[in-house]
């Protein structure tokens, strides 16, 4: 089955959606036949820099673009890959042989900023004097890291996110034409998610649409992804800014024994404060991205109750003995109080530190069987990437991290995904947390987990949470 934003990747410039900026320019200059010899796309990934490249390589040589087709004028390459001096050598000297069956022989080098800085002084040579056949088009995240004599020899487009009435609209066709039935609401959460980018929004709509239901809610979908309520988020923000420590600690706690990732949840806040910006919030903003592991909990503690800044109390004449009261720094002392004495016992175990997976794996990788599953399907690897696993030498056991992640995995088709993947080993669908109870025990975060209600866990890297 392929993939959503694959099966919707559009072939011609007509077809592209919210890019009109770039795509009208560049039909133009194929109408009046003038064409560049070096042309340099910029913007967020997802956003259909590689797509619109391969439409204008397919158009200016006159050829029909197929997805799966493969021309021999038409050269892709990946900068992140092939970036030194002796990639860019070859190039050099295959570009001076003439197209094979187009007007062009095309190369498309996909996220140019990668490449080394001789690679780019013997790319310069090539842009400075190209032969009348060639034409490069170049890609990037980064337009920053990209050399000024580059971006002179070349004719640059700009890129952007799409807003959110056009992927709005985007999806819902989409859905119409792949039979899925959702809720506007639902759409609208997804569109949220997917942050303008075609690529991110198709792949979570791909997600969802494995769903087995009537018809897809806000709820489900909330549900699905592990989201927090939007207004879980705006009460953990207010509670953050007035310094309550006591609500804020429990508010946190209460969201995440929900199953929503610390992470995500940091996510929420910073795309809550970004969409309404209040003085008091902007602070939190110089914490929140820090929240990730190891101890993404606690990180995201500290960040709520020590991160803001923005309402001190006000020193009044006779009364300056309150400010003390209301600022006092209950969870600093929690979180940060110094190991009483060194405890032997990790000295005592010698134990080399594990992957960084939930459980013993054996020899099983985890990670190449989720770029196979990826290959297979998107929706179905991002689902599985989220679960713990067990693999006893010849079964691998998929901890599901929440119930609905269970029915995906377990719907007949996304199973067959998991087994062919796995390459004759043995797949079976556990309960869900059941890998959690494996997980290492350490002390310095039980002494976190005060506060946390228990579930901070130790993703077995060890090191300081702050």
């Amino acid at each position: 089955m392929k993939a959503l934003y694959r099966k919707y990747r559009p072939t011609s410039l007509g077809e592209v959606v919210g890019q009109e900026q770039v795509t009208k320019v560049l039909g133009d200059s194929l109408k009046a036949g003038k064409i560049g010899h070096a042309y340099l796309f910029v913007g967020p990934r997802g956003c259909g820099k590689t797509s619109v490249a391969r439409i204008f390589a397919h158009e200016v040589n006159g050829f029909k673009y197929e997805i799966e087709d493969d021309y021999v004028d038409i050269i892709e390459i990946d900068g992140a890959s092939n970036r030194g001096i002796d990639n860019i050598r070859e190039l050099r000297e295959k570009v001076m042989i003439a197209p094979t069956t187009g007007k062009y022989k095309v190369y498309i080098i996909d996220e140019v900023h990668m490449l080394t800085k001789e690679a780019f002084n013997a790319l310069l040579k090539t842009l400075e004097e190209p032969p009348e056949h060639a034409i490069f088009i170049m890609a990037t995240t980064d337009f920053y890291k990209v050399p000024v004599t580059i971006v002179s020899r070349a004719q640059t487009y700009t890129f952007k996110l799409a807003d959110y009435d056009t992927m709005l609209a985007h999806l819902k066709s989409i859905a119409e034409k792949e039979g899925i039935k959702i809720d506007d609401d639902a759409l609208s959460i997804i569109v949220k998610r997917g942050g303008g980018s075609f690529r991110d929004s198709l792949s979570l709509l791909d997600q969802i649409s494995t769903l087995s239901c009537d018809k897809i809610t806000k709820e489900l979908v909330v549900s699905a992804l592990g989201l927090p309520e939007d207004e879980s988020i705006k009460s953990l923000l207010q509670s953050a800014v007035s310094g309550d420590i006591t609500t804020t600690s429990n508010l946190l706690k209460d969201i995440l024994t929900t199953g929503i990732k610390p992470e995500t949840l940091a996510e929420g806040m910073i795309n809550e404060i970004i969409a309404e910006p209040r003085p008091e919030y902007l602070p939190l903003l110089s914490k929140l991205p820090e929240v990730r592991a190891p101890f993404a909990e606690a990180k995201l503690l500290t960040a709520l109750c020590l991160g803001n800044t923005a309402a001190p109390v006000a020193p009044v004449a006779p009364v300056a003995p309150v400010a003390p009261v209301v600022r006092k720094p209950v969870v600093l002392a929690t979180a940060k109080t110094p190991t009483p004495e060194p405890t032997p016992e990790p000295v005592a175990q010698p134990t080399p530190a594990p992957k960084p997976t939930p459980v013993a794996s054996g020899d099983f990788n985890w990670e190449d069987f989720l770029a196979r599953v990826k290959g297979m399907n998107d929706a179905v690897a991002m689902t599985a990437g989220k679960c713990s696993y067990n693999f006893d030498g010849s079964t691998l056991t998929i901890y599901p991290d929440k119930n609905i992640s269970k029915i995906i995995l377990s719907k007949d088709g996304n199973k067959k995904i998991l087994i062919d993947a796995g390459g004759g080993v043995k797949i079976t669908i556990g309960e869900v947390g059941g890998a959690s109870e494996t997980q290492p025990k350490d002390e310095l975060l039980s002494k976190i987990s005060d506060i946390m209600g228990g579930k901070v866990e130790n993703d077995g890297q060890g090191g300081n949470p702050f």
